[in-house]
């Protein structure tokens, strides 16, 4: 029979009464599993209850040992947000500057990563994947609205949109010819 003895929960975190803990180890096994910007590795190891003034001490270290770069990360996160058809343009800047990154190194990724990545194909492979059998115009209003707004919260401009869901439907219609 299980006991109704209330329990507590352990935890693990170094509390402001507790013995200095060295955030050292902490750190090195967030970067181990993957990358984190400055300001993302900083808010995890505060929030694992270590002292602020030891977690800068950290990131000082992080940074002169090479394991911690905005840029890098920036680009790495550009890169595969556009690759993978999640974000591109305005939307990659937001996201990146919610995780900490300046605007200007988040401008710097944005514009390597288009380098990388053509935002038209891009449009044109997740268009083919997501909505393989959409056609604009015969599409009823309301499942064109939902495209459209599909495709515009992934940061693609209405412009860009337009262009290519009529393009499609231009090339469908001399298919069927």
């Amino acid at each position: 029979m299980p006991s109704t003895a209330p329990t507590t929960k352990v935890t693990n975190k170094a509390g402001p009464g507790a013995g200095r803990v060295d955030p050292w180890p902490a750190a090195l096994r967030l970067l181990t599993g993957r990358d984190y910007s400055l300001s993302g590795l900083r808010r995890k190891l505060l929030d694992k209850g270590f002292a602020p003034t030891d977690v800068e001490e950290v990131l000082q270290r992080c940074l002169e040992f090479g394991y911690l770069d905005d840029a890098r990360y920036a680009l790495n996160r550009a890169t595969s947000l556009m690759s993978q058809g999640r974000a591109v343009g305005p939307r990659i800047l937001v996201d990146l500057q919610q995780r900490g990154i300046s605007e200007g190194v988040a401008c710097q990724a944005l514009a390597k990563a288009r380098e990388a990545c053509d935002e038209n194909d891009l449009l044109t492979s997740l268009l083919e994947r997501r909505f393989p059998d959409f056609n604009y115009s015969s599409a009823p209003a309301k499942e064109r609205r939902r495209v459209v707004h599909f495709l515009q919260r992934r940061g693609f401009s209405i412009g860009h949109i337009m262009d290519q869901l009529t393009r499609k439907g231009l090339e469908t219609h001399d298919e069927d010819r």
